[in-house]
């Protein structure tokens, strides 16, 4: 055979790619990719707005250290020919266990914001939740929307304005309130403070550097609708039309006096399920499977309230154990890959949320960057159950996985 004859039997050329969407991110293989790529795309401050935490950011690391401390107990010659990754939460089949985490100020990573990622939930057939301080409208998302919603609820000092945003989430069926109760004041996250970063962001004399370099974001933040807090617009609690710091923002406008009487309160007002987010000890976790919601999601706000607070992952078994099957756990921080998914449940969790690794895909690649991250996180349960020797999600227990590196069987 000739030189050229060998050489057309191996040269490859790859289709060169006219979509700038994909050219950006063709090469993104994980969450840790897009969160490079959305570094480089977005403004700095809107960045560590997005990736950044409170204080020293010790808990928000702790949270992704916690799955690492962790390894699989694969098992073999276990037939694997069909592998199962629904489950049910709240009553309700997910495709596999995981929840859209409420986030705050969506648009700030891309101007369709909250309708990009509850198109991208419905479509992967798993719950989003909306944030109160969203920058759609409970209306707006439900028009685009025809999966799982749910609706996340702070603590207004005003609770006439909760009862009605609640009755709007009814009308427009939303599935679940999720009260969250970490936030009696908002943490320090000092990335923010640093860049005297206010929501929505502002573009002056110290920005105009920033905004010149990511012409991107930019142009499509020039040329979109003014962000607003879109449920409370016209309200007199602010929308957001003026620039604020949210430290400023959340410690007038929510209640520190939140307690578990307004649990009572607000499930006289909803007769959906109820889950508790922000439950960080085994003490409250019985305390809300006494007060009979349905589900609580252990968190710690993403290590953005409390610097040194505990690793949600390490929380999951002994809350596992303590409410026996009472209520649901959803594990809520630290989850970058599907495999993270795995190991929170075979620790006793019903599911997981996730918020920034969405965000990161968001803010790298719009709407496509949410949906290849849940692409990702499917692909990724289904290859560790595999890998495992577990057919299905339903079959995790906490003989699947071994703490520090441990061998052999608990």
């Amino acid at each position: 055979m000739s030189m050229w004859a060998t050489l057309r039997s191996v040269l490859r050329f790859k289709r060169v790619e006219t979509d700038p969407v994909e050219r950006r991110i063709a090469r993104a293989a994980s969450v840790a990719d897009l969160r490079r790529i959305a570094q480089r795309r977005l403004p700095a401050g809107v960045f560590d707005y997005i990736d950044g935490a409170a204080e020293d950011e010790r808990t928000m690391r702790a949270n992704c250290e916690a799955f690492e401390r962790v390894t699989f107990n694969p098992r073999v010659l276990r037939d694997l020919s069909d592998v199962d990754t629904g489950t049910t939460l709240l009553g309700r089949p997910l495709a596999y266990p995981l929840v859209l985490a409420p986030t705050g100020f969506t648009r700030i990573a891309d101007p369709d914001g909250e309708l990009a990622v509850a198109r991208a939930a419905a479509r992967a057939d798993l719950p989003y939740t909306l944030s109160t301080l969203s920058t759609r409208s409970i209306e707006e998302v439900r028009s685009v929307s025809d999966g799982r919603l749910w609706f996340q609820v702070y603590a207004w000092r005003d609770r006439g304005l909760v009862a009605e945003m609640v009755a709007r989430a009814r009308a427009a069926r939303y599935e679940a309130l999720v009260l969250t109760v970490d936030t009696a004041v908002l943490g320090r996250r000092e990335r923010d403070v640093r860049r005297g970063f206010s929501l929505p962001p502002s573009v002056g004399p110290g920005t105009l550097v920033d905004g010149a370099l990511h012409p991107g974001w930019t142009w499509a933040f020039v040329r979109s609708e003014p962000i607003r807090f879109a449920n409370v617009v016209g309200r007199d609690v602010g929308d957001g039309a003026s620039p604020v710091t949210l430290s400023d923002y959340i410690n007038t406008q929510f209640d520190p006096a939140l307690s578990w009487s307004d649990v009572e309160w607000l499930r006289s007002i909803w007769d959906g399920p109820i889950v508790i987010k922000g439950i960080q000890s085994v003490e409250d976790a019985r305390i809300a499977a006494d007060a009979g919601v349905a589900a609580i999601a252990l968190s710690n706000h993403g290590g953005r309230q409390l610097d040194g607070s505990p690793a949600i992952f390490d929380l999951v078994a002994p809350v596992a154990d303590a409410v026996g099957g009472r209520i649901e756990i959803i594990c809520d921080g630290g989850v970058r890959r599907g495999g993270d998914i795995v190991k929170a449940v075979a620790a006793g969790a019903n599911a997981c949320m996730a918020g920034r690794a969405y965000l990161y895909g968001l803010g790298a690649a719009g709407e496509r960057g949410v949906d290849r991250v849940l692409g990702w996180f499917a692909s990724d349960v289904v290859r560790t159950l595999t890998l495992l020797g577990v057919a299905s999600v339903k079959d995790l227990d906490r003989t699947a996985i071994l703490e520090d590196g441990a061998t052999g069987t608990r």
